[in-house]
C-alpha cells in the first residue's frame, strides 16, 4: 500500500547554485540587493532553485495556518513555533516477476492529494501530464517546486520578506492577508463524481477526505454503478466528466462543481494549481500570484504587491517610485528618458551600449 510522509528536509541551496535557464553560463546565484534576481544573469530566483523542501513546506504551512486548512498544518516538535505543511508524499511499491528472483519497484511521488486510498490517488496521478507528475528525481518534481515559487511568492504573504514596504505600510500588508486567507484561499479536494465533500454541500472539506477515495458501497458489498455518461461536466473545459474517474472539488466554488484533475488551473496564466492551492474570486480559481495582482499592483522592479497609492506605471506596468530603475545601472528613471523592454527599465546609455 501506499505511503503518506511528511517531507523531510533536504540541504540548504543558495548562493552559487547554477542558472537553470543560462545552461552554464551563469556560474552561480549573485543575489541583487532588492529585486529577485540573480546579479549575475538577470534571471529570477526560481532559475535558480534556491528553496529547499523544508523552506517550501514552512511557507505553504504559513500561508495555510490561520486558516481554515490549518488542518493541513502541523506544529514541529522542538520547532520554533512555526507551522509546518503537512505535505503527502506517496511511494508506491509495485513487484517486479520478470526475473527469476521477484524485485520491486519502487517510485515515490513529491506530493499526493490527501486522504485518498491509494487507486484513487494513483488513477488521479494518471489524469496528470506525465511531464507534470512529481515523481522524485524527474522533470515533474522540479516543475512542481518551480510553480510553488512562482505561484506563491513568500513575499506575498510574510512582510518581513518585503524589501519595498515604506513605512506604515506593513500593517496594510498584514490585513491584505488576512483577508484573502478568509475569503479566497482555498485547497481543492480530490473525489469521485459526485462525492465532494461527502456528498453534502454544507460539509466542511477536512469532514470528508479520508472517505473521498471509497465508492458508495450497494448493500451486496459490490460497487453502485457510475452515473450515466455526460451527467458531470468539468468547469474548465465543459467536456463529460466519467462517474469513474475522480475529480478536482474546490469548496469555495461548491460541490456542483468540479474539474479535471489537468483542468484545475489559474484563470490567468493557466497554469495547474500547485498542490491544488487557488485563490477563488469573481467564479473563478486563480493561482497566488495573480490573485494578488487582481487586486493590488505588482512592482516590475522587485516584483512585491504595491501597497503605497503613489507608485509608478508605464505601459500597463508598475513601479515603486524607488524602484523605477535601470536595470543594469540602477540609475533612477523618473523624470528621464528609459527604454522598456521585456518588463526591464533601460537607461539610454546602458541600451546603446547593448
Amino acid at each position: 500500500p501506499a505511503l503518506f510522509q511528511m517531507s523531510g528536509s533536504q540541504p540548504q541551496m543558495g548562493r552559487g547554485v547554477p542558472c537553470l535557464r543560462c545552461r552554464g553560463l551563469c556560474t552561480g546565484f549573485e543575489p541583487h540587493s532588492w529585486r529577485k534576481i540573480c546579479k549575475s544573469c538577470k534571471c529570477s530566483q526560481e532559475e535558480h532553485s534556491l528553496s529547499s523542501e523544508l523552506e517550501d513546506d514552512r511557507k505553504i504551512g504559513r500561508l495555510l495556518s490561520d486558516s481554515k486548512y490549518s488542518m493541513l498544518t502541523a506544529r514541529l516538535k522542538g520547532g520554533d513555533g512555526v507551522r509546518i505543511y503537512k505535505r503527502n508524499r506517496m511511494i508506491v511499491t509495485n513487484p517486479n516477476i520478470s526475473g527469476k528472483d521477484p524485485t520491486f519497484d519502487t517510485i515515490t511521488y513529491e506530493w499526493a492529494p490527501p486522504g485518498l486510498a491509494q487507486k484513487l490517488a494513483m488513477q488521479y496521478m494518471e489524469l496528470i501530464p506525465k511531464e507534470l507528475q512529481p515523481v522524485a528525481g524527474t522533470d515533474g518534481a522540479f516543475h512542481r517546486r518551480r510553480r510553488l515559487t512562482r505561484q506563491l511568492p513568500l513575499y506575498d504573504q510574510d512582510p518581513a520578506q518585503c524589501r519595498g514596504l515604506a513605512e506604515g505600510e506593513q500593517k496594510l500588508m498584514e490585513e491584505f492577508v488576512k483577508k484573502y486567507k478568509a475569503e479566497a484561499l482555498g485547497v481543492g479536494e480530490v473525489a469521485l463524481p459526485g462525492q465532494g465533500g461527502g456528498g453534502k454541500e454544507e460539509e466542511k472539506p477536512q469532514d470528508k477526505s479520508i472517505d473521498a477515495g471509497r465508492a458508495p458501497a450497494s448493500p451486496n458489498g459490490a460497487l453502485e454503478s457510475a452515473p450515466a455518461a455526460g451527467h458531470y461536466r468539468c468547469e474548465t473545459c465543459k467536456q463529460p466528466v466519467p462517474g469513474d474517474c475522480p475529480v478536482v472539488y474546490a469548496d469555495r466554488a461548491g460541490y456542483s462543481r468540479q474539474w479535471h484533475p489537468a483542468c484545475f488551473v489559474c484563470c490567468r496564466c493557466a497554469e495547474p494549481l500547485v498542490d491544488l492551492i487557488y485563490f477563488w474570486k469573481s467564479g473563478a480559481a486563480w493561482c497566488g500570484r495573480h490573485y494578488c495582482e487582481s487586486l493590488r499592483p505588482r512592482c516590475a522592479g522587485c516584483d512585491e504587491i504595491i501597497f503605497s497609492e503613489d507608485y509608478q506605471q508605464v505601459e500597463g506596468l508598475a513601479w515603486h517610485k524607488k524602484h523605477f530603475a535601470c536595470l543594469e545601472c540602477e540609475t533612477l528613471l523618473t523624470g528621464k528618458p528609459f527604454t522598456l523592454a521585456n518588463a526591464s527599465l533601460l537607461c539610454t546609455t546602458c541600451s546603446h551600449s547593448r
